[in-house]
């Protein structure tokens, strides 16, 4: 089996955010992702890490006004001085948190824009962005998202990415590969999985059920042969990284429901 991240922004609605660290701990998990630290000190974050012996594999730059629906800064033009201060934001937090990783997202395509202009600032914004990462040896991630969760984002396709890490021209940019969001754009999930993995250009995956975004058993995804394909591929290639469990728990708040719904994991 893969190694499996808890993504503490969906799992474990039950605990205070804080206490989602000794829960994922307790159900087993060595690592943890998330969308967001910022609400938080970082040296707060890294005591949790510590104190349940955990790894932080993801999170997020920031991404903008969230709460104002943006989803990323990247493709924006005239947004390029506050994404760099984004980036500097997150690259202290990744360096307190020991991170590797940091999840950059590419934003929504505004009204009336030219595409071709919000490609070129995606592009310059994560050249730059890369040179800084690389100075402490942080690779930043670029995901596909489905436009059924968030209409209107720029990025959506697995061969869009792979394209835009040629154009971009780092090492240390690589691509999140959710597989949630790959089966409802695109489908063919396992082929993708051999595609793109052996090319050391795929840096972490996610997944969760399809359509409901709920456990990996739940839906129409065979996880556990996409499970035997990942270790296949994986072993062939070398491949080391983490898979990211960002699903919402089909039993939502209820006590033990994250827990409860763990079974998947441990067969």
């Amino acid at each position: 089996m893969p190694r499996f991240a808890a993504n503490l922004s969906m799992l474990y609605p039950e605990h205070s955010f804080l206490d989602r660290f000794e829960a994922a701990a307790r159900d087993g998990f060595q690592a943890v992702e998330y969308l967001f630290p910022y609400e938080h000190d970082a040296g707060e974050l890294a005591a949790r890490l510590k104190a349940h012996g955990l790894q932080q594999v993801l999170f997020n730059a920031p991404p903008g006004q969230w709460e104002a629906g943006e989803r990323g800064l990247a493709c924006l033009p005239g947004r390029e001085p506050e994404f760099r201060e984004g980036i500097v934001r997150a690259l202290r937090y990744a360096e307190a948190l020991g991170c590797p990783r940091v999840h950059v997202m590419a934003g929504l395509v505004p009204a009336g824009q030219d595409r071709s202009a919000l490609r070129a600032t995606y592009v310059e914004n994560l050249r730059w962005a890369a040179r800084e990462a690389a100075q402490q040896g942080v690779n930043l991630l670029l995901e596909p998202i489905n436009t059924r969760d968030i209409p209107g984002f720029f990025l959506n396709r697995q061969d869009e990415a792979h394209q835009l890490l040629s154009e971009i021209g780092a090492l240390n940019v690589q691509v999140q590969m959710d597989l949630y969001h790959c089966q409802i754009v695109e489908g063919d999930v396992a082929m993708k999985i051999r595609q793109y993995l052996p090319t050391g250009r795929v840096g972490h995956f996610q997944i969760a059920g399809v359509p409901q975004r709920h456990e990996p058993d739940l839906g129409e995804l065979n996880y556990d042969y996409l499970f035997s394909v990942i270790d296949e591929v994986s072993a062939a290639c070398g491949w080391e990284g983490w898979v990211g469990c960002e699903y919402r728990p089909a039993r939502g708040t209820e006590p033990g429901g994250t827990s409860a719904g763990l079974g998947w994991m441990r067969s």
